[in-house]
């Protein structure tokens, strides 16, 4: 709904047409809320229909292959929502069919277009902290995850669905590949997965190596309940960057008296990322008008979906995999 919000009346030469969703009360609302006039229950019909340009494909990842590899057969251009897919292989298929089908592929991490981030990419590229040697990020959501989250064959876990931005903000600030990645994980919120789900994790920390000689690190959570956390700092042989808003307010106060963060934690990506959302999908339409290849490309998809399922193995076999 972020993204058909923006496509619906914010972003510039996109006119929102229809929506599609096997669920009739998800797609009823949706058609009334955005006050449209189609809402198909198959979306097959969204790319049979002539007046559709471009799709945004935001299902979960376990069906990303068959949809946008759909898509692009149909002409379609195509905005993927992050996780681009569950194995490297799908990755490679939707790369292959958009190339076959000439069709703009463009992936969900909106984090690139967000101010504070693409600041602190200049700042890093100015050369003001001097040569990077370790980038850190990490993401903690408030809410417990689905159900459907609980089984790693239809998502992947939290790496795919919480930590692929932090898989490509590593990426994007070393300008690298994954060289080496070693991942721990528990399940320390979430009782109802452990008897049916017992790989299933909701706490994941993840220490990687690159190809150029920089470090990495990520930290990455479910259900924490405190607030929706994302900060990120590249460190530098000269300083370091710090990204990430907490609050309304850039000054933090916590006291062993009053252990509280003040002002609050903000509650949802939702809002930390509104701006975001809304310029990646400003980016989206005008590389489709201006023909540009879009700022984040499958490429980027299939690496970090590459990192997500080395970290995976790591956990299992308790070893450090190298890429």
């Amino acid at each position: 709904m972020i993204h058909a919000v923006n496509f619906r009346s914010r972003v510039p030469g996109a006119e929102l047409i229809a929506v599609a969703d096997p669920s009739q009360d998800a797609r009823e609302a949706a058609k009334k809320s955005l006050e449209i006039d189609k809402a198909y229950a198959d979306y097959r019909e969204v790319l049979a229909d002539d007046e559709v340009d471009a799709v945004v494909v935001v299902a979960p990842t376990v069906f990303h292959r068959d949809i946008v590899v759909a898509a692009a057969v149909a002409g379609k251009h195509i905005l993927c929502e992050k996780p681009m897919a569950m194995t490297e292989q799908e990755c490679e298929e939707i790369i292959d069919a958009a190339a076959a089908g000439r069709v703009k592929l463009q992936i969900g991490f909106m984090r690139r277009f967000d101010a504070g981030f693409r600041e602190a990419k200049a700042a890093v590229l100015s050369g003001v902290i001097g040569d990077v040697v370790l980038v850190r990020s990490n993401t903690r959501g408030p809410s417990v995850p689905q159900p459907w989250m609980y089984d790693l064959r239809n998502s992947n876990g939290p790496l795919a669905e919480v930590c692929s931005h932090d898989i490509d903000t590593l990426r994007w600030f070393t300008e690298s590949e994954f060289k080496t990645v070693y991942a721990a994980a528990g399940n320390f919120r979430c009782p109802d997965a452990r008897d049916e789900w017992p790989d299933f994790y909701d706490n994941v920390i993840v220490s990687a190596t690159f190809k150029n000689g920089m470090l990495g690190s990520i930290d990455g959570a479910q259900g924490v309940a405190y607030g929706y956390d994302a900060r990120t700092e590249i460190l530098g042989t000269k300083g370091c960057v710090f990204i990430g808003r907490l609050g309304d307010e850039t000054v933090l106060t916590c006291t062993a008296d009053e252990p509280k963060v003040s002002p609050p934690f903000v509650k949802s990506w939702r809002q930390l990322f509104e701006q975001a959302y809304l310029a990646e999908d400003t980016s989206f339409v005008d590389c489709i008008k201006n023909g540009a290849e879009p700022e984040v490309t499958g490429f980027d998809g299939l690496m970090a979906v590459k990192v997500v399922n080395a970290g995976n193995k790591s956990i299992a076999e308790k070893c450090i995999v190298e890429l």
